[in-house]
Formats: structure tokens, C-alpha cells, sequence
């Protein structure tokens, strides 16, 4: 990966020294091209800088100038037009690109081109390594299943995992949890993955979201693009990255016995299984289009906790608030749409599309 502020040095950290027509000063120790990693060569370099230097000048005069012949000077001038940094003015006329334009939008190709390089060679080094793996299972069918047990071991598989996905990250999730935990740290986590382009598919019991102020965080992060959706139970803990590899909890009610799947007959079914929550699941998040008559962003947020069957005190423990506060609101939005019962909310405010 390119760092934007890299930049192409002479061995003893000097920057290097050009005579006025282009080329390499013969006291500079490290001359040489410059712009070759843009697929500018050394002589068509030279060529664009005589041309940054005396723009006025015809090809002509920049083959003299240079030492070299009209025909070269025409080839260089050709490429470096086909790279974008030389333009036509009139016959035998050109101008150079400001460098800054130019040179930008081929640092951007060419980081762009070699990103996708090297997403196919990971691409590859995955499919080799699944060919590996599949060999070795023949004459081993055990390195199908690792078994990861204790906190330390628990934790440090799971990073490193978690640091290598790519594509996916799918996940039933439901207590408990192994380490420090904190909606902060759990934003910030999500919002790197989103950053990085993941699918991200999360199936929540209402258990799950119990920790203060979760429930309205994965509600602002399923709107920055996590497919959030949440079911009354579900039969085990489950991670599922690049839908290579699934982490599944051993015993129920812990997480310091897990199992971790490689692609197999068994994973093809794990994601099977995933698929069937998923579609089982209610979104948390409604896609529907807002309308003018719509509830306070709050009281949304307390609509969906209630739909999905919180009673007064969870929702209150979310909202940093008491019970009778809650129940007083849902009695008065139950009130300003002459409701008299909160079936009746919930319904009306699935019909209107809120929820």
C-alpha cells in the first residue's frame, strides 16, 4: 500500500539536482528517474521537464536542447500525452499539465491498480491456502475443527481473526462477553469494518442489547450501513468472517470454550443456519421512508425497544431514565393518536411505517 506522503529519495536521504533542460546533475549522487513509478521513464522525465522549464519551446528545439533527435523527442511527447501530462497546443506545439493535476491523478491510478493487485493476490493466496487445507483434510480430518479453550486462548484467536477479514462479518450475537467492553469500543470497531467495506449482518437478543445505551447504538450504526436485526433467542454465539472461517461457542451461558470452522461441509451449513435467523429476524432499523408526521428521533427509538417486547424497565435502563417516565410517554403517544392501548401503538406505528 502507498503512503501518500511517500516520496522517492536519493540513498543518502538528499533530494536530487537537475540541470534546467531535465536531466540528472552529474554532482548529484543519486541521480536518476523519478516519475518512473507513474510509468514515466527517465528520458520522457526529462522530456517534460524541458517542457515545464520553456513551455514555448517546439520539439525541435527541445531535441536540441536535449542532445537527441526529433523523432525520440516525438515518441516521448506522444506517451507523455497518453499519460495525461503533455497536451496539444498547435501543430508541433505543447504545453505541459500543471505537474500537480497531472501527476495526482496518475499516483491515484496507479494506487488504485496496484490495491487491485493486491486484492487478487490475497484472492489467491486464499484459494490457495482453501486447496492446502482441503489436502490436508483428506489424510487429517481433524484440522477441519480448532478448539480454542480459556479466556487468554479465546481472546487472542479471535483477534487475530477478526483482524484479517475482508469481505464479511456475520454474527448471532448474545451474551456473554469475554474482556472490557463499552459502546465506544464497540462503535468504533464497527464503524473501521463499515470503513473498510464489510457486509455486516447482526442478529441481537434482547439480552444483547441490555447494556446501557447499546440499543440506540446499534440503531445509529445500523443507519451508517450494519444490517441490524434482533430475535427473542438464539441457540448459541456465532461469528462468521468472510464466510471462510465460523467461531462457534461450545457451551451455552460461556464463551471460553469455542470451536473454529474452516470451510467444509460443516461451515456450508453453519451459513445455512446464519441464513435461516437472518430471515426469521426483524430489522431494527425500518427502511421505510420517513414521513412528515413522524415521532421525535427518542420516541422512535422507544417505539422500536417496544415493539420488540421491552417492558418499561429495560427500556428506561437504555434510555438513562425511570420507568414511570416511560410509561408516561407511551401513554401520551398512545394519547396524540387516540390509542388507548400500547398493541394499539405498536400497530398504528408499524402502519404509518415508523417502526
Amino acid at each position: 500500500m502507498y503512503r501518500s506522503d511517500s516520496c522517492p529519495i536519493s540513498p543518502a536521504g538528499e533530494s536530487r539536482q537537475y540541470r534546467s533542460d531535465g536531466s540528472p546533475s552529474r554532482d548529484d549522487p543519486g541521480g536518476g528517474p523519478v516519475l518512473d513509478v507513474l510509468g514515466i521513464s527517465e528520458f520522457d522525465e526529462r522530456v517534460y521537464r524541458a517542457y515545464l522549464t520553456k513551455p514555448d519551446r517546439t520539439a525541435l528545439e527541445i531535441a536540441e536542447h536535449l542532445g537527441t533527435t526529433p523523432s525520440q523527442i516525438r515518441h516521448a511527447v506522444a506517451r507523455l500525452m497518453e499519460l495525461g501530462v503533455l497536451r496539444r497546443e498547435t501543430h508541433g506545439q505543447y504545453r505541459p499539465v500543471s505537474p500537480r493535476t497531472a501527476l495526482s491523478a496518475l499516483l491515484a491510478k496507479r494506487r488504485a491498480d496496484s490495491e487491485a493487485a493486491f486484492t487478487a493476490v490475497l484472492d489467491a493466496v486464499d484459494d490457495l491456502a482453501s486447496e492446502y487445507r482441503a489436502s490436508r483434510l483428506q489424510g487429517d480430518p481433524t484440522e477441519l475443527v480448532e478448539v480454542i479453550t480459556g479466556e487468554a486462548a479465546v481472546t487472542l484467536r479471535v483477534a487475530e481473526l477478526t483482524q484479517s477479514m475482508r469481505t464479511h462479518f456475520w454474527v448471532l450475537d448474545m451474551p456473554p462477553y469475554i474482556g472490557p467492553y463499552s459502546n465506544e469500543l464497540e462503535e468504533t470497531f464497527t464503524k473501521e469494518l463499515l470503513g473498510r467495506g464489510l457486509d455486516i449482518r447482526s442478529v441481537y437478543t434482547p439480552e444483547a442489547l441490555e447494556q446501557p445505551g447499546r440499543f440506540e447504538l446499534i440503531t445509529r450504526l445500523a443507519q451508517l450501513g450494519e444490517q441490524a436485526r434482533i430475535l427473542p433467542a438464539l441457540p448459541f454465539r456465532l461469528r462468521i468472517m468472510d464466510r471462510r472461517v465460523a467461531l462457534v461457542a461450545l457451551i451455552g451461558g460461556q464463551y471460553d470454550k469455542i470451536i473454529v470452522v474452516h470451510q467444509s461441509g460443516l461451515l456450508d451449513a453453519i451459513l445455512e443456519l446464519f441464513d435461516t435467523y437472518w430471515q426469521r429476524a426483524q430489522p431494527i432499523v425500518s427502511t421505510a421512508p420517513e414521513t412528515p408526521d413522524q415521532p421525535s428521533k427518542d420516541d422512535l427509538l422507544l417505539l422500536k425497544m417496544l415493539q420488540t417486547g421491552y417492558k418499561d424497565q429495560a427500556i428506561a435502563r437504555q434510555l438513562g431514565t425511570s420507568a414511570r417516565t416511560v410509561t408516561r410517554r407511551i401513554a401520551a403517544m398512545a394519547s396524540r393518536l387516540g390509542l388507548e392501548t400500547r398493541f394499539q401503538l405498536g400497530t398504528e406505528a408499524a402502519k404509518r411505517g415508523w417502526i
